[in-house]
């Protein structure tokens, strides 16, 4: 008797489900895909205790016929692709005609939907259809799937608890809505609202709607293109960071994708704008030619490979330092708590063919409208020069310099201050390949282990790239006669020591140009002033002069800020005067 037999489709449908189902989010994923595949304009996601009971979308789609509704539920049943080319070209968010039968087999799905004649509703259970007949003529198409993972309690037991599957679904939501703001998204848990765009297709606004007001306004518009992409979106001030990567959003052609080196590349281009352990919030739309990418590459289809990675990484790295490099980026200090504020109605409309108006608050006493037009949204236009003309005024603690300007007040890390400009000149001396060295006048000699010993003769080629002059000394030793003229000769000893602990540090994850702007950001710093040390003004003249001609005068070698501005306004707020007192 032959042992080889042909699966039962619904067993091979739960099979299949296992990488395509993976929790509540892979259902509300793969269900929003195919609403916006049918045109929708206007999707809502509706939730029971987190998508465990049941998961609804509603949307206002092209909808099936009466035959479609039924066949969607076969496996590799498609309307996306026809024929073999039509896989190098994907236009589309779902193609593999695999997640409806997945989700069916696990679940208990009804499907209503329609074209505008008669619609269809299908019931069907763990993959068995159980029932189809005449719907309401709606046009667009409702799924429920509730129960999920009821015929398989190994899966079931191993899902997340409600709150974990919950958040899970939110950020997907708000992903995907940033991916296409020109669709309404809303999603709601056991009836109370978590979600909401308006659809109007301004990315900057559904920024807003999903991350607050706050971050829109701090976000810069990128744009740029080459013969192989087009990139648009935003990114935020340096300022604005959050704890993971999950912020930093790439969408390619539609898709909200996850890949590794786009989210290091972009990453990067903050470097020393913001601390190494914090990440942007950014939203970037990348076109580009169907054939140049294959989303084929994944079961969630999340992943994506590029042909052209090369051109799109450079395209993208330039841009985001170039912008950063030429704006001013000074965090200003706000004061928020205001006492006994009166407050009107103040009528806002986004779009002036809308009904609908904004309806948001002014505070009478400080005239001050926290509102958010889009176009008050959209990056300031500063004037002024990149960075501000200042006047010495003190110091304080014996760390942070005082200075003033005609529009508020100015206080200046010395630390921070100093680590960006000893940071810009090392870089610079990098730059010029210099082989000027000092020699010690009592050679540095460091012991080491066995295997410490070892990996540094593996990267000896390094103490030459940083010219410095080292030799083997005895069994497990070194000696280091002389070094590069950017180290000052107070600093040398722990400065040295330092590179060796690094280079042994990194050992196998070892990486020439991280290592090289990790060691210039811990000589800059080692060289500096320290905190609570007293400085004359003359010295903190020379500070502010120096860091005014720096290419970021904003950020010390780790990314923390330099400067702080606190305004006029803000200054007055905090005693209570009115603007008016400021002239005066």
């Amino acid at each position: 008797m032959s042992k080889i037999q042909v699966m039962d489709e619904i067993l091979a449908n739960k099979i299949a489900a296992g990488e395509v189902v993976e929790k509540c989010a892979s259902v509300v994923k793969e269900l929003v895909e195919n609403s916006i595949d049918a045109g929708s304009t206007d999707i809502s996601v509706e939730l029971i205790d987190a998508g465990t009971k049941l998961v609804r979308v509603v949307d206002n789609g092209k909808g099936m016929d009466s035959d479609d509704a039924v066949t969607a539920f076969s496996r590799h049943a498609t309307s996306k692709i026809i024929d073999e080319d039509d896989l190098y070209r994907i236009s589309t968010l779902g193609f593999r005609g695999e997640a409806l039968p997945s989700i069916a087999s696990v679940s208990k799905v009804e499907l209503k939907t329609s074209e505008g004649k008669v619609g269809t509703i299908v019931k069907i259970n763990g993959g068995k259809l159980i029932s189809k007949e005449n719907g309401d003529a709606r046009i667009g198409t409702i799924i429920s799937v509730s129960d999920l993972f009821y015929n398989t309690p190994a899966r079931l037991k191993h899902l997340k608890s409600l709150y974990t599957e919950l958040a899970n679904i939110t950020e997907y939501i708000n992903k995907i809505a940033l991916a296409h703001p020109e669709i309404k998204f809303t999603l709601t848990n056991n009836g109370s609202l978590i979600t909401s765009t308006d659809g109007r297709g301004e990315l900057l606004k559904t920024i807003k709607d999903i991350y607050g007001l706050e971050v829109a306004k701090k976000m810069y518009q990128i744009e740029c293109a080459n013969e192989d992409y087009k990139i648009t979106g935003y990114i935020s001030y340096p300022e604005i960071n959050r704890a993971n990567r999950n912020h930093i959003i790439t969408i390619v052609d539609g898709r909200v994708v996850k890949n590794a080196e786009l989210n290091r590349i972009i990453n990067d281009s903050y470097h020393s704008y913001k601390p190494d352990n914090r990440y942007p919030v950014v939203v970037l739309n990348i076109e580009v030619d169907p054939s140049l990418i294959d989303v084929n590459v994944h079961p969630t289809k999340m992943d994506i490979k590029f042909s052209k990675m090369e051109s799109l990484t450079d395209l993208i790295s330039l841009k985001i330092k170039e912008l950063l490099d030429h704006k001013t980026i000074i965090p200003k200090v706000e004061n928020k708590v205001v006492e006994k504020p009166t407050y009107t109605e103040f009528k806002l409309n986004f779009d002036d063919n809308k009904d609908e108006d904004q309806i948001l608050l002014i505070n009478e006493d400080l005239q001050v409208c926290d509102c958010c037009k889009d176009e008050e949204i959209i990056e300031e236009v500063i004037k002024e020069e990149r960075f501000p003309k200042m006047y010495l005024v003190g110091l304080v603690h014996g760390t942070f310099i005082i200075c003033e300007s005609e529009d508020g007040m100015y206080l200046v890390d010395e630390h921070a201050a100093e680590e960006r400009i000893n940071l810009e000149k090392i870089e610079d001396y990098m730059k010029e390949k210099s082989k000027d060295t000092i020699p010690l006048l009592i050679p540095l000699t460091i012991e080491l282990t066995g295997s410490e010993s070892i990996i540094l003769k593996e990267h000896m080629d390094v103490f030459k790239e940083l010219n410095i002059d080292v030799e083997e000394f005895g069994v497990n030793s070194i000696i280091i006669k002389s070094h590069p003229v950017w180290i000052k000769r107070d600093y040398a000893d722990v400065v040295l020591r330092r590179i060796v602990e690094e280079i042994i540090r990194e050992e196998k994850n070892f990486d020439i140009d991280i290592f090289l702007r990790s060691i210039m950001a811990m000589s800059a710093c080692k060289m500096s002033v320290r905190a609570n040390t007293n400085i004359s003004m003359a010295e903190m003249e020379q500070i502010i002069n120096d860091l005014g001609k720096c290419r970021n005068p904003f950020n010390c070698a780790h990314g923390r800020p330099t400067i702080i501005f606190y305004s006029n306004y803000e200054l007055f707020k905090l005693f209570k005067r009115t603007g008016f007192e400021i002239k005066n």
